[in-house]
């Protein structure tokens, strides 16, 4: 076997490195074309199970972006007022901030994929909902390290939590019905300090070594 040319160590810092940063210019340091083949090549390698490769992109920017976070807004904001104008003051505020960054990366499921996998393996086909849930974000992980690495800073969004919305931005992408938002990456220039990792628990309750 040939020598690594990346060690364990070098992965594990530049994935260390990824954080999510709220803090978001409308600008980006790094050219579409240059964002476009890092999403190319994560779509060229990362796994998903019997390789069913489920996972679809979709990558908006500029004033796009813009009009993208509009349909969102729109969307949501029936359903926010409709819980109390303290909620939707507060998440109004958020999605401004959102949508004053540069760019998203929407990650997408296509249904069909996974029903033809299910078809085409039937013992498992009760797991590739599922199965696409992990391809999903390992994409995703791959793709938010990229960028930050590239000098980016990212935040991963999950507004299908807001049903209309998914039905706003299937029509605002133009992809297939059978498609599934899964999440989406905005990203821009950092206007804040990169941050660091957060305190987490100790070993002793998420590691156990059986030997």
């Amino acid at each position: 076997m040939g020598s690594n040319v990346i060690t364990a160590d070098q992965w594990l810092g530049a994935a260390k490195h990824r954080r999510t940063v709220y803090g978001l210019k409308g600008t980006s340091s790094v050219p579409d074309s240059r964002v476009q083949e890092i999403l190319q090549q994560v779509l060229s390698f990362a796994p998903s199970s019997y390789n069913t490769q489920p996972v679809r992109i979709t990558l908006v920017t500029g004033e796009k972006h813009k009009q993208f976070w509009d349909a969102i807004i729109a969307a949501a904001e029936p359903i926010l007022k409709g819980a109390g104008e303290q909620v939707w003051t507060m998440m109004s505020g958020m999605f401004q901030a959102h949508k004053a960054a540069y760019g998203s990366v929407v990650f997408w499921e296509s249904g069909n994929s996974i029903k033809e996998a299910g078809e085409t393996h039937q013992s498992a086909a009760h797991m590739f909902g599922e199965f696409g849930d992990h391809a999903t974000g390992m994409h995703q992980i791959l793709v938010w390290t990229a960028l930050e690495l590239e000098g980016l800073g990212a935040n991963l969004q999950h507004l299908n939590a807001i049903p209309p919305v998914e039905a706003a931005l299937k029509k605002f992408c133009g992809v297939p019905d059978d498609y599934k938002l899964k999440a989406h990456l905005n990203y821009g220039d950092e206007a804040q300090d990169h941050p660091q990792v957060p305190q987490k628990l100790p070993f002793s309750e998420t590691l156990k070594v059986i030997n």
